[in-house]
Protein backbone atom coordinates (compact mmCIF):
# COMPACT_ATOMS: atom_id res chain seq x y z
CA UNK A 1 0.00 0.00 0.00
CA UNK A 2 1.03 3.62 -0.30
CA UNK A 3 2.70 3.37 3.79
CA UNK A 4 4.88 0.37 2.16
CA UNK A 5 6.40 2.32 -1.20
CA UNK A 6 10.21 3.03 -0.54
CA UNK A 7 9.79 6.25 -1.86
CA UNK A 8 7.51 7.35 0.38
CA UNK A 9 8.74 9.90 2.61
CA UNK A 10 11.11 11.28 0.13
CA UNK A 11 10.54 14.93 0.86
CA UNK A 12 12.11 15.99 -2.49
CA UNK A 13 9.57 13.59 -4.13
CA UNK A 14 6.46 14.95 -2.02
CA UNK A 15 7.15 18.03 -3.55
CA UNK A 16 7.82 16.94 -6.78
CA UNK A 17 4.15 14.01 -7.16
CA UNK A 18 1.02 14.60 -6.03
CA UNK A 19 -1.09 11.85 -4.16
CA UNK A 20 -1.05 7.97 -4.85
CA UNK A 21 -2.16 6.63 -7.84
CA UNK A 22 -5.91 4.49 -7.21
CA UNK A 23 -5.52 2.31 -10.15
CA UNK A 24 -1.62 1.26 -8.99
CA UNK A 25 -3.04 0.59 -5.34
CA UNK A 26 -5.80 -1.86 -6.70
CA UNK A 27 -3.07 -3.63 -9.16
CA UNK A 28 -0.79 -4.35 -6.38
CA UNK A 29 -4.13 -5.41 -4.23
CA UNK A 30 -4.55 -7.95 -6.64
CA UNK A 31 -1.02 -8.91 -7.18
CA UNK A 32 -1.29 -9.56 -3.05
CA UNK A 33 -4.39 -11.97 -3.15
CA UNK A 34 -3.15 -13.75 -6.07
CA UNK A 35 0.12 -14.78 -4.13
CA UNK A 36 -2.38 -15.38 -1.64
CA UNK A 37 -4.07 -17.90 -2.99
CA UNK A 38 -0.83 -20.09 -4.71
CA UNK A 39 -0.79 -17.21 -8.05
CA UNK A 40 1.85 -15.70 -9.41
CA UNK A 41 2.00 -11.77 -8.88
CA UNK A 42 2.83 -9.80 -11.94
CA UNK A 43 4.78 -6.83 -12.33
CA UNK A 44 7.46 -6.30 -9.79
CA UNK A 45 5.54 -8.39 -7.36
CA UNK A 46 7.22 -11.12 -8.16
CA UNK A 47 11.15 -9.78 -7.23
CA UNK A 48 10.36 -9.79 -3.85
CA UNK A 49 11.90 -6.46 -3.34
CA UNK A 50 10.90 -2.75 -3.47
CA UNK A 51 7.26 -2.90 -1.98
CA UNK A 52 7.51 -5.95 -0.16
CA UNK A 53 4.13 -7.38 -1.48
CA UNK A 54 5.39 -11.30 -2.55
CA UNK A 55 3.23 -13.87 -0.86
CA UNK A 56 5.56 -14.74 1.84
CA UNK A 57 5.66 -11.12 2.68
CA UNK A 58 2.36 -10.95 4.31
CA UNK A 59 2.09 -12.76 8.10
CA UNK A 60 -0.95 -14.62 8.59
CA UNK A 61 -2.72 -13.84 5.26
CA UNK A 62 -4.14 -17.77 5.57
CA UNK A 63 -5.48 -17.26 9.00
CA UNK A 64 -7.24 -14.05 7.84
CA UNK A 65 -8.90 -15.60 4.77
CA UNK A 66 -10.16 -18.89 6.98
CA UNK A 67 -11.72 -16.75 9.66
CA UNK A 68 -13.44 -15.44 6.41
CA UNK A 69 -14.27 -18.62 5.38
CA UNK A 70 -15.64 -19.62 8.86
CA UNK A 71 -18.02 -16.50 9.23
CA UNK A 72 -19.42 -17.36 5.99
CA UNK A 73 -19.84 -21.49 7.43
CA UNK A 74 -21.34 -19.98 10.55
CA UNK A 75 -23.75 -17.22 9.12
CA UNK A 76 -25.25 -19.91 6.14
CA UNK A 77 -25.41 -22.17 9.57
CA UNK A 78 -27.55 -19.32 11.26
CA UNK A 79 -30.04 -19.01 8.35
CA UNK A 80 -31.72 -22.48 9.22
CA UNK A 81 -32.60 -21.32 12.11
CA UNK A 82 -36.86 -20.28 12.35
CA UNK A 83 -39.51 -19.82 14.85
CA UNK A 84 -42.68 -21.24 14.67
CA UNK A 85 -45.76 -19.96 16.45
CA UNK A 86 -48.27 -20.97 18.08
CA UNK A 87 -51.09 -22.18 16.13
CA UNK A 88 -48.69 -22.74 13.09
CA UNK A 89 -47.02 -25.44 11.62
CA UNK A 90 -43.75 -25.34 9.66
CA UNK A 91 -43.24 -27.91 6.89
CA UNK A 92 -39.79 -28.67 6.06
CA UNK A 93 -38.83 -29.61 2.30
CA UNK A 94 -35.19 -31.26 1.67
CA UNK A 95 -35.17 -30.79 -2.37
CA UNK A 96 -38.54 -29.65 -2.84
CA UNK A 97 -39.29 -33.29 -0.95
CA UNK A 98 -41.57 -33.23 2.06
CA UNK A 99 -39.59 -34.43 5.50
CA UNK A 100 -41.75 -33.52 8.06
CA UNK A 101 -44.05 -30.77 10.46
CA UNK A 102 -42.48 -29.06 12.84
CA UNK A 103 -44.55 -27.92 15.82
CA UNK A 104 -44.52 -24.24 17.43
CA UNK A 105 -41.39 -23.24 19.05
CA UNK A 106 -37.26 -22.62 17.92
CA UNK A 107 -36.51 -24.62 15.24
CA UNK A 108 -33.63 -25.17 12.86
CA UNK A 109 -33.45 -27.10 9.69
CA UNK A 110 -30.38 -27.44 6.90
CA UNK A 111 -30.18 -24.14 4.87
CA UNK A 112 -30.96 -23.27 1.64
CA UNK A 113 -30.97 -24.99 -1.07
CA UNK A 114 -30.50 -28.04 0.89
CA UNK A 115 -33.68 -27.47 2.86
CA UNK A 116 -36.33 -24.81 2.70
CA UNK A 117 -39.35 -24.64 5.11
CA UNK A 118 -43.16 -23.52 4.78
CA UNK A 119 -44.95 -21.78 7.59
CA UNK A 120 -49.15 -22.88 7.60
CA UNK A 121 -50.97 -21.07 10.04
CA UNK A 122 -53.41 -24.14 11.11
CA UNK A 123 -55.71 -22.15 13.85
CA UNK A 124 -57.03 -19.32 11.74
CA UNK A 125 -60.92 -19.70 9.86
CA UNK A 126 -60.94 -19.18 6.35
CA UNK A 127 -64.15 -18.47 4.73
CA UNK A 128 -65.21 -19.02 1.13
CA UNK A 129 -68.30 -16.59 -0.27
CA UNK A 130 -70.17 -18.36 -2.99
CA UNK A 131 -73.13 -16.77 -4.25
CA UNK A 132 -71.77 -13.24 -3.71
CA UNK A 133 -68.50 -11.65 -2.85
CA UNK A 134 -67.95 -9.68 0.17
CA UNK A 135 -71.72 -8.13 0.73
CA UNK A 136 -75.22 -9.96 -0.54
CA UNK A 137 -75.77 -7.28 -2.65
CA UNK A 138 -72.29 -8.60 -4.74
CA UNK A 139 -74.10 -11.47 -6.23
CA UNK A 140 -72.70 -14.05 -8.46
CA UNK A 141 -75.74 -15.41 -10.40
CA UNK A 142 -73.59 -18.30 -12.16
CA UNK A 143 -73.05 -19.41 -8.19
CA UNK A 144 -76.39 -18.81 -6.84
CA UNK A 145 -78.96 -19.91 -9.11
CA UNK A 146 -80.11 -23.23 -8.26
CA UNK A 147 -83.10 -25.61 -8.68
CA UNK A 148 -85.21 -27.18 -7.04
CA UNK A 149 -86.87 -30.88 -6.56
CA UNK A 150 -90.47 -29.33 -7.38
CA UNK A 151 -88.60 -27.51 -10.77
CA UNK A 152 -88.28 -24.23 -8.95
CA UNK A 153 -85.27 -21.71 -9.33
CA UNK A 154 -83.74 -19.85 -6.01
CA UNK A 155 -81.18 -17.50 -5.22
CA UNK A 156 -79.34 -19.11 -2.60
CA UNK A 157 -75.99 -17.21 -1.13
CA UNK A 158 -74.14 -19.40 1.56
CA UNK A 159 -70.55 -18.94 3.40
CA UNK A 160 -68.44 -21.58 4.14
CA UNK A 161 -66.14 -21.61 7.04
CA UNK A 162 -63.02 -24.09 7.23
CA UNK A 163 -59.49 -24.67 9.11
CA UNK A 164 -56.33 -26.80 8.12
CA UNK A 165 -56.02 -30.12 10.03
CA UNK A 166 -53.35 -31.28 8.00
CA UNK A 167 -50.64 -28.61 6.35
CA UNK A 168 -48.68 -31.18 4.26
CA UNK A 169 -51.75 -32.24 2.28
CA UNK A 170 -53.22 -28.81 1.89
CA UNK A 171 -49.86 -27.44 0.70
CA UNK A 172 -49.11 -30.78 -1.97
CA UNK A 173 -51.79 -32.97 -2.65
CA UNK A 174 -54.47 -30.49 -4.36
CA UNK A 175 -53.62 -27.49 -6.47
CA UNK A 176 -55.53 -24.42 -5.34
CA UNK A 177 -57.28 -26.01 -2.38
CA UNK A 178 -59.45 -22.40 -2.46
CA UNK A 179 -61.18 -23.25 -5.64
CA UNK A 180 -61.47 -26.52 -4.40
CA UNK A 181 -63.41 -25.51 -1.49
CA UNK A 182 -65.33 -23.33 -3.34
CA UNK A 183 -66.21 -26.12 -6.14
CA UNK A 184 -66.82 -28.72 -3.53
CA UNK A 185 -69.14 -25.90 -1.45
CA UNK A 186 -71.61 -25.04 -4.77
CA UNK A 187 -71.71 -29.20 -6.17
CA UNK A 188 -72.66 -30.01 -2.25
CA UNK A 189 -75.71 -27.31 -2.09
CA UNK A 190 -76.60 -28.18 -5.67
CA UNK A 191 -77.15 -31.91 -4.57
CA UNK A 192 -79.40 -31.06 -1.16
CA UNK A 193 -81.42 -28.35 -2.55
CA UNK A 194 -81.98 -30.26 -5.83
CA UNK A 195 -83.73 -33.34 -3.52
CA UNK A 196 -85.51 -30.41 -1.75
CA UNK A 197 -88.93 -28.79 -2.68
CA UNK A 198 -89.07 -24.82 -2.51
CA UNK A 199 -91.27 -24.34 0.67
CA UNK A 200 -88.70 -26.36 2.67
CA UNK A 201 -85.81 -24.82 1.63
CA UNK A 202 -87.17 -21.26 1.70
CA UNK A 203 -88.28 -22.03 5.22
CA UNK A 204 -88.86 -25.05 7.64
CA UNK A 205 -85.34 -26.35 6.23
CA UNK A 206 -82.56 -23.87 6.41
CA UNK A 207 -80.97 -25.47 9.53
CA UNK A 208 -81.59 -28.75 7.75
CA UNK A 209 -80.09 -27.93 4.58
CA UNK A 210 -77.25 -26.24 6.40
CA UNK A 211 -75.84 -29.37 8.49
CA UNK A 212 -76.64 -31.76 5.62
CA UNK A 213 -74.01 -29.49 2.97
CA UNK A 214 -72.26 -29.11 6.05
CA UNK A 215 -71.48 -33.32 6.35
CA UNK A 216 -71.55 -33.61 2.33
CA UNK A 217 -68.26 -31.09 2.20
CA UNK A 218 -66.45 -32.91 4.57
CA UNK A 219 -67.13 -35.94 3.16
CA UNK A 220 -65.94 -34.92 -0.28
CA UNK A 221 -63.19 -32.96 0.84
CA UNK A 222 -61.64 -36.08 3.04
CA UNK A 223 -61.98 -38.13 -0.29
CA UNK A 224 -59.80 -35.51 -2.16
CA UNK A 225 -57.44 -35.41 0.84
CA UNK A 226 -57.25 -31.85 0.70
CA UNK A 227 -56.49 -31.74 4.83
CA UNK A 228 -59.22 -29.21 5.27
CA UNK A 229 -62.09 -29.31 7.87
CA UNK A 230 -65.53 -27.43 7.40
CA UNK A 231 -66.20 -25.71 10.41
CA UNK A 232 -69.75 -23.74 9.87
CA UNK A 233 -71.89 -23.34 6.66
CA UNK A 234 -73.75 -20.00 7.19
CA UNK A 235 -76.77 -19.37 4.67
CA UNK A 236 -76.67 -15.76 3.95
CA UNK A 237 -80.04 -15.11 1.60
CA UNK A 238 -82.49 -17.21 0.02
CA UNK A 239 -85.07 -15.68 -1.96
CA UNK A 240 -86.82 -16.11 -5.45
CA UNK A 241 -85.07 -14.83 -8.27
CA UNK A 242 -85.87 -10.94 -9.12
CA UNK A 243 -87.58 -11.57 -11.78
CA UNK A 244 -90.81 -13.93 -10.09
CA UNK A 245 -89.80 -11.89 -6.81
CA UNK A 246 -93.65 -10.02 -7.12
CA UNK A 247 -95.31 -13.29 -7.56
CA UNK A 248 -93.84 -14.75 -5.21
CA UNK A 249 -94.87 -12.69 -2.39
CA UNK A 250 -98.26 -12.81 -3.35
CA UNK A 251 -97.92 -16.67 -3.02
CA UNK A 252 -96.53 -16.26 0.18
CA UNK A 253 -99.22 -13.83 1.70
CA UNK A 254 -101.77 -16.06 0.51
CA UNK A 255 -100.05 -18.87 2.18
CA UNK A 256 -99.95 -17.04 5.55
CA UNK A 257 -103.72 -16.37 5.10
CA UNK A 258 -104.33 -20.08 4.89
CA UNK A 259 -102.48 -20.75 7.91
CA UNK A 260 -103.80 -18.41 9.79
CA UNK A 261 -107.01 -19.38 8.54
CA UNK A 262 -106.49 -22.73 9.52
CA UNK A 263 -105.37 -21.66 13.59
CA UNK A 264 -107.90 -19.92 14.13
CA UNK A 265 -110.10 -23.19 12.73
CA UNK A 266 -108.20 -25.08 15.22
CA UNK A 267 -108.51 -22.59 17.75
CA UNK A 268 -112.24 -22.26 17.68
CA UNK A 269 -112.75 -26.51 17.31
CA UNK A 270 -110.47 -26.44 20.15
CA UNK A 271 -112.72 -24.19 21.74
CA UNK A 272 -116.37 -25.86 20.52
CA UNK A 273 -115.56 -29.53 20.89
CA UNK A 274 -114.39 -29.79 24.27
CA UNK A 275 -117.41 -28.03 25.93
CA UNK A 276 -119.61 -29.85 23.28
CA UNK A 277 -118.28 -33.25 24.82
CA UNK A 278 -118.43 -31.88 28.55
CA UNK A 279 -122.81 -31.12 27.85
CA UNK A 280 -122.75 -34.29 25.96
CA UNK A 281 -121.40 -36.33 29.12
CA UNK A 282 -123.67 -34.19 31.80
CA UNK A 283 -126.62 -35.19 29.56
CA UNK A 284 -125.51 -38.63 29.47
CA UNK A 285 -125.05 -38.60 33.14
CA UNK A 286 -128.47 -36.60 34.18
CA UNK A 287 -129.92 -39.53 32.18
CA UNK A 288 -128.43 -41.83 33.65
CA UNK A 289 -129.28 -40.27 36.68
CA UNK A 290 -133.20 -40.21 35.49
CA UNK A 291 -132.93 -43.81 34.52
CA UNK A 292 -132.14 -44.77 37.74
CA UNK A 293 -134.23 -42.76 39.49
CA UNK A 294 -137.52 -44.07 37.42
CA UNK A 295 -136.67 -47.42 37.79
CA UNK A 296 -136.51 -47.23 41.90
CA UNK A 297 -139.26 -45.37 42.09
CA UNK A 298 -141.25 -48.02 40.04
CA UNK A 299 -139.57 -50.77 41.89
CA UNK A 300 -140.87 -49.40 45.03
CA UNK A 301 -144.57 -48.35 43.75
CA UNK A 302 -144.66 -52.40 42.63
CA UNK A 303 -143.13 -53.25 46.24
CA UNK A 304 -145.64 -51.19 48.10
CA UNK A 305 -148.74 -52.17 45.90
CA UNK A 306 -148.05 -55.77 46.77
CA UNK A 307 -148.16 -54.47 50.19
CA UNK A 308 -151.40 -53.12 49.87
CA UNK A 309 -152.40 -56.00 47.94
CA UNK A 310 -151.48 -58.21 50.97
CA UNK A 311 -153.35 -56.05 53.16
CA UNK A 312 -156.42 -55.61 51.03
CA UNK A 313 -156.30 -59.83 50.70
CA UNK A 314 -156.72 -59.14 54.51
CA UNK A 315 -158.84 -56.85 55.41
CA UNK A 316 -160.96 -55.49 52.40
CA UNK A 317 -163.26 -52.95 53.59
CA UNK A 318 -160.60 -50.77 56.41
CA UNK A 319 -157.90 -50.98 53.92
CA UNK A 320 -160.33 -49.85 50.43
CA UNK A 321 -161.20 -46.72 53.35
CA UNK A 322 -157.90 -46.17 53.85
CA UNK A 323 -156.94 -45.68 50.37
CA UNK A 324 -159.63 -43.62 49.96
CA UNK A 325 -158.83 -41.40 52.45
CA UNK A 326 -155.54 -41.01 51.51
CA UNK A 327 -156.08 -40.12 48.06
CA UNK A 328 -158.64 -37.44 48.91
CA UNK A 329 -156.04 -36.02 51.46
CA UNK A 330 -153.52 -36.40 48.51
CA UNK A 331 -155.68 -34.38 46.17
CA UNK A 332 -157.08 -31.82 48.68
CA UNK A 333 -153.75 -30.61 50.12
CA UNK A 334 -152.76 -29.26 46.45
CA UNK A 335 -156.03 -26.94 46.17
CA UNK A 336 -157.08 -23.82 48.47
CA UNK A 337 -160.87 -24.10 48.38
CA UNK A 338 -163.51 -26.30 49.41
CA UNK A 339 -166.87 -26.46 48.06
CA UNK A 340 -169.29 -28.18 50.52
CA UNK A 341 -172.69 -29.39 49.04
CA UNK A 342 -175.74 -29.28 51.25
CA UNK A 343 -178.59 -32.42 51.08
CA UNK A 344 -181.70 -31.16 50.29
CA UNK A 345 -180.82 -27.45 49.77
CA UNK A 346 -180.03 -25.43 46.75
CA UNK A 347 -177.16 -23.65 48.09
CA UNK A 348 -173.40 -23.84 48.03
CA UNK A 349 -171.30 -23.45 50.69
CA UNK A 350 -167.36 -21.76 50.07
CA UNK A 351 -164.79 -21.76 51.89
CA UNK A 352 -162.35 -19.43 51.62
CA UNK A 353 -159.59 -21.50 53.09
CA UNK A 354 -156.86 -20.18 51.73
CA UNK A 355 -157.82 -16.90 53.53
CA UNK A 356 -158.20 -18.38 56.58
CA UNK A 357 -155.05 -19.78 56.67
CA UNK A 358 -153.52 -16.18 55.80
CA UNK A 359 -155.08 -14.62 58.89
CA UNK A 360 -154.06 -17.68 61.08
CA UNK A 361 -150.70 -17.32 59.86
CA UNK A 362 -150.39 -13.60 60.21
CA UNK A 363 -149.89 -12.08 63.52
CA UNK A 364 -152.72 -10.16 64.72
CA UNK A 365 -152.52 -6.37 65.06
CA UNK A 366 -154.70 -5.80 68.53
CA UNK A 367 -152.97 -8.66 69.92
CA UNK A 368 -150.80 -5.98 72.54
CA UNK A 369 -154.54 -4.71 73.96
CA UNK A 370 -155.76 -8.56 74.01
CA UNK A 371 -152.59 -9.26 76.15
CA UNK A 372 -153.16 -6.65 78.48
CA UNK A 373 -156.65 -7.15 79.21
CA UNK A 374 -156.66 -10.96 78.94
CA UNK A 375 -152.94 -11.93 80.05
CA UNK A 376 -153.70 -15.19 80.24
CA UNK A 377 -155.15 -15.84 76.61
CA UNK A 378 -153.57 -18.35 74.68
CA UNK A 379 -153.12 -19.36 70.89
CA UNK A 380 -154.85 -22.22 71.13
CA UNK A 381 -158.31 -20.36 72.84
CA UNK A 382 -157.90 -17.59 70.00
CA UNK A 383 -157.74 -20.47 67.39
CA UNK A 384 -160.62 -22.00 69.14
CA UNK A 385 -162.78 -18.85 69.45
CA UNK A 386 -162.14 -18.35 65.57
CA UNK A 387 -163.53 -22.00 64.70
CA UNK A 388 -166.62 -21.04 66.27
CA UNK A 389 -167.37 -18.06 65.01
CA UNK A 390 -166.82 -19.29 61.60
CA UNK A 391 -169.17 -22.31 62.64
CA UNK A 392 -171.96 -19.46 64.21
CA UNK A 393 -171.25 -17.15 60.95
CA UNK A 394 -172.00 -20.25 58.71
CA UNK A 395 -175.28 -21.25 60.18
CA UNK A 396 -176.27 -18.12 59.97
CA UNK A 397 -176.32 -17.78 56.51
CA UNK A 398 -177.89 -21.31 55.83
CA UNK A 399 -181.35 -20.72 54.87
Amino acid sequence: MAWNDPQWGNKDNRKNSGPPDLDELWKRLNERLNGLFGGKGGGNGGDGDGDGFSSGGLPGGGNLVGLLIGALVLVWLASGFYIVNTGERGVVLRFGKYVETTEPGPRWHLPWPVESREIVNVDQVRTVEIGYRSTVKSKVLRESLMLTDDENIIDLQFAVQYILKDPMAFLFVNRSPEDTVLQVAETAMREIVGKNKMDFVLYEGRADIAARAKLLMQQILDRYNTGISISQVTLQNIQPPEQVQAAFDDAVKAGQDRERLKNEAEAYFNDVVPRARGVASRLKAEAEGYKLSVIANAEGEANRFVQIFTEYQKAPQVTRQRIYLDTMQTVMNNTSKILVDQKGGNSLLYLPLDKLQQIVSQPYSGAPEVLSQSPTTTPGSVDTRSRDALRNRDREERP
